[in-house]
């Protein structure tokens, strides 16, 4: 489950020249910087609220507003009818489609993000991929460095594969959606249609159709009243 085929349906990205002829999803993310090299055709067409930061290599679709407070450092491209919200921060190599949310103190840097993704509040997107109307909670965090910062292998049935990145997210199937405040360690893969609850922290390949939760022991105690009460 590790091809853009079995992760995602790329009819939903105007970029799947990235995906070609990769045999792993990931290795997108090293041809990011050059595709947009050659690509990138810096223009304005959607609606600026104010006096948002748009610096002159990116290309901003039709229908899409950007409001004030937003910082587009780029190079970027953002598709059509998205709403880039005050407060977020596009830094270099972003590609965007259509009809995205990015949201208020949300990062994003090295990363494509399919038609229709949610990333509305408080979240960090580096290095990373996600699919056709992914989804993640307030405060998801996609965490692309290693603490030892070696490089990151993805974690098969058979063995680990080596991504041959320092930096690498995760990638997020198609429809998933990432539960609030969640944080997914490097090197993360989630298949289509998954869920991952709440405040999680997963690390590991999530086939598709899954649910990944964390149980836990809660106790409600009577509390003691102070001796002056």
């Amino acid at each position: 489950m590790f091809t853009a085929a079995e992760l995602f349906e790329l009819g939903h990205t105007a970029h799947s020249k990235l995906f070609e002829p990769e045999k792993y999803a990931w290795e997108a993310l090293k041809q990011i910087p050059s595709y947009l090299k050659f690509r990138l055709k810096p223009a304005v067409l959607g609606e600026l609220v104010g006096k948002p930061f748009i610096s002159s290599s990116v290309f901003i679709g039709r229908g899409t507003i950007v409001e004030q407070g937003a910082m587009l450092k780029g190079p970027a491209w953002i598709g059509e009818n998205c709403h880039i919200r005050s407060g977020c921060y596009v830094r270099e190599n972003v590609i965007v489609g259509n009809g995205v949310v990015m949201g208020n103190s949300c990062e994003f840097k090295n990363c494509i993000l399919f038609d229709e993704v949610q990333v509305p509040h408080f979240s960090y997107v580096g290095d990373s991929i996600l699919g056709y109307r992914a989804h993640l909670g307030a405060g998801v965090i996609l965490s692309n460095v290693k603490l030892d910062h070696a490089e990151i292998s993805v974690l098969a049935t058979d063995g680990l594969i080596a991504t041959g990145l320092k930096k690498f997210g995760a990638i997020i199937g198609d429809r998933s959606e990432i539960g609030c405040n969640a944080v997914l360690n490097p090197g993360s893969i989630i298949g289509r249609d998954c869920i991952i609850y709440p405040g999680t922290n997963f690390r590991g390949v999530l086939p598709e159709n899954s649910i990944f939760k964390v149980r836990q022991t809660t106790q409600v105690m009577t509390r003691r009243q102070p001796p002056d009460a």
